[in-house]
């Protein structure tokens, strides 16, 4: 009975354990996914943190990256000037943890993609099973009926840009539309009055953004 145990507790034992704080995430993250940091720059963002220093680092084609923010479940990440990259972790159920990673890119508007990934980054997994994209009809306020002027000035917002941001303190994802920073001044201050103030918040709830 004794020997039996003792194989079981072995077995647990030598079983590899999947990072489930973002710490471990960081570092553990294939450069194949961020290509401008290599792993030494992630072990030194992490180490200057540690340390209370600016976690500044010359990325792999002598730009400048610096962590900003690190948390238990949470990072922040400039990855060059005009790009960055947010990573949180979300409870699928009381054991799994996935990654939800949003890359940004401004430009003369700013544009943002997200990924979903397994804790161990061993799999990416499909963003439609944690994710409903807001289309652009959701940063227009409602109206009976459209003008011909209407239909003309949305016409011209053809591009459909978005800044997605992770929450530090909540388990949110708020849209913003960013259509308007790349039309000319004319054009933008016509459109403008045609959209909703208020961005589109997204909640974590049960394993998913709804």
């Amino acid at each position: 009975m004794q020997r039996i145990l003792l194989i079981v507790l072995t077995f647990f034992c030598a079983m590899p354990m999947v990072a489930q704080n973002m710490k471990s995430v960081f570092i553990a993250m294939p450069d194949s996914i961020t290509p401008l940091l290599t792993k030494v720059n992630k072990e030194d963002c992490v180490d200057f943190l540690d340390s209370n220093m600016k976690a500044e680092v010359k990325n792999r084609f002598d730009g400048t990256a610096e962590m900003k923010v690190l948390t238990d479940d949470y990072a922040l990440i400039q990855t060059s000037e005009v790009g960055t990259l947010e990573m949180k972790l979300f409870p699928v159920n009381d054991s799994t943890k996935v990654v939800c990673m949003v890359k940004t890119v401004c430009a003369s508007a700013c544009d943002s993609e997200i990924r979903f990934y397994t804790s161990d980054w061993k799999q990416e997994l499909d963003k439609k099973e944690y994710l409903q994209w807001p289309d652009a009809g959701a940063f227009f306020l409602p109206k009976d009926s459209l003008s011909e002027e209407d239909v003309f000035i949305r016409q011209k917002a053809d591009m459909h840009l978005m800044k997605a941001s992770l929450s530090k303190d909540e388990p949110t994802l708020t849209f913003i539309y960013t259509t308007p920073d790349y039309l000319n001044q004319e054009d933008k201050e016509k459109l403008l009055p045609h959209l909703r103030k208020e961005p589109v918040v997204l909640e974590w709830k049960d394993g998913k953004f709804r």
